[in-house]
């Protein structure tokens, strides 16, 4: 129950995290060939994808002021708001395509069996294994 009225909770789930970027083709189309993810959707400035399997989306959508965090976080710089972690099975693998499909590794890595990198519009994911 919610504060001190008795409201019940109505049935609320997670659709989809939107990042914003400068072109959501373009990002959309990263996260589609680093992740193997379909478009779900796509519109002029915004763009879902899906997993195969079912799940929560991804979706993009341009701003045309989108300004990119910077790593590691600085005062008085733009900060990232969220990252996304990333599971996978062979980290080196996992790294070698991530930057074949135009990420950049961080030059700033907090944890050996981490890696942190940098999607074309410079949101930072983290690569890591179970």
């Amino acid at each position: 129950m919610v504060g001190p009225m008795r409201v019940k909770r109505p049935r609320i789930s997670l659709a989809t995290v939107v990042l914003d970027c400068p072109d959501a083709h373009a990002l959309a189309d990263f996260y589609r060939q680093l992740l193997g993810w379909e478009v779900k959707c796509s519109e002029p400035d915004w763009v879902l994808l899906g997993c195969p399997d079912g799940g929560t989306g991804l979706s993009f959508q341009s701003e045309p002021g989108y300004q990119a965090p910077v790593w590691p976080e600085r005062p008085e710089e733009q900060q990232k708001m969220l990252h996304l972690d990333l599971r996978v099975d062979d980290l080196e693998g996992a790294e070698a395509y991530a930057v074949a499909a135009g990420a950049r590794r961080a030059a700033f890595q907090p944890q050996d069996d981490v890696r942190v990198f940098l999607d074309p519009a410079g949101h930072p994911f983290c690569l890591f294994l179970p």
